[in-house]
């Protein structure tokens, strides 16, 4: 039986003196929400990302895409480069825009997990190391761990799956070193072939397929109490 895909809500997350902007998609009876961060220069409008929601839709998970810059630092960045590579200002906005799910009242009830692609991964991984128990998975495309230190890795509760792409030879190690560092449950996935875009025939959907089926077997909402 298919899940009906509600069209995306426009959704502004207040993160210190700004305002982030985010397409929500709430299925019905979704069963967890997936908040995404973005990769360098990339915001919530990015296809490969979108593509990947898509496919968690329709699995009965909800999606947050969101820019991580207001279109101001955006403009800035696409000229200096810099912003992008901030980590800890992308990671307090993941934990700000994590904060806004929990009082939300149709979102509170649904386990939280991060998809992080490139730069965007760092700053979901070290979201999700203060965050603790409060994230229940993260997925990470691409990325760049060596971002994070390594006690900050060593700090992550939240079960962790990297994805490589199998012809993405700067990225391969620096994956394999965080997994070392990591002390949750982990699991280290390369797909054949597979440049840093993924953007070889097929290795798009096997990372959707990949990151659907770790966030179903992970975001999985508590009892409520009575």
């Amino acid at each position: 039986m298919s899940i009906q895909i509600p069209s995306p809500t426009e959704v502004r997350v207040p993160s210190g003196a700004i305002h982030l902007t985010g397409d929500l998609v709430l299925p019905t009876d979704a069963h967890g929400i997936v908040v995404f961060a973005h990769g360098s220069g990339s915001g919530r409008h990015s296809a490969r990302n979108r593509a990947v929601a898509r496919q968690l839709q329709e699995a009965g998970l909800a999606t947050l895409l969101l820019d991580l810059l207001t279109p101001e630092e955006d403009s800035v960045d696409r000229r200096t480069r810099h912003l992008r590579f901030d980590i800890p200002l992308l990671s307090r906005r993941m934990e700000d825009t994590t904060a806004w799910v929990f009082r939300q009242p149709d979102l509170r009830h649904l386990p939280v997990g991060y998809f992080g692609a490139s730069t965007g991964s760092a700053a979901a991984l070290i979201a999700a190391a203060h965050l603790g128990r409060k994230v229940s998975a993260v997925v990470s495309r691409g990325g760049r761990p060596d971002l994070v230190g390594p006690a900050v890795l060593e700090a992550v509760a939240a079960p962790t799956l990297l994805i490589v792409g199998g012809a993405d030879a700067a990225v391969i190690p620096l994956n394999t070193q965080a997994y070392d560092r990591l002390r949750a449950i982990r699991e280290f996935v390369l797909i054949a072939d597979a440049s840093h875009l993924f953007e070889e025939p097929g290795a798009l959907e096997d990372v959707a397929r990949l990151a659907t089926d770790w966030f179903s077997r992970y975001l999985v909402p508590q009892p409520q109490p009575a």
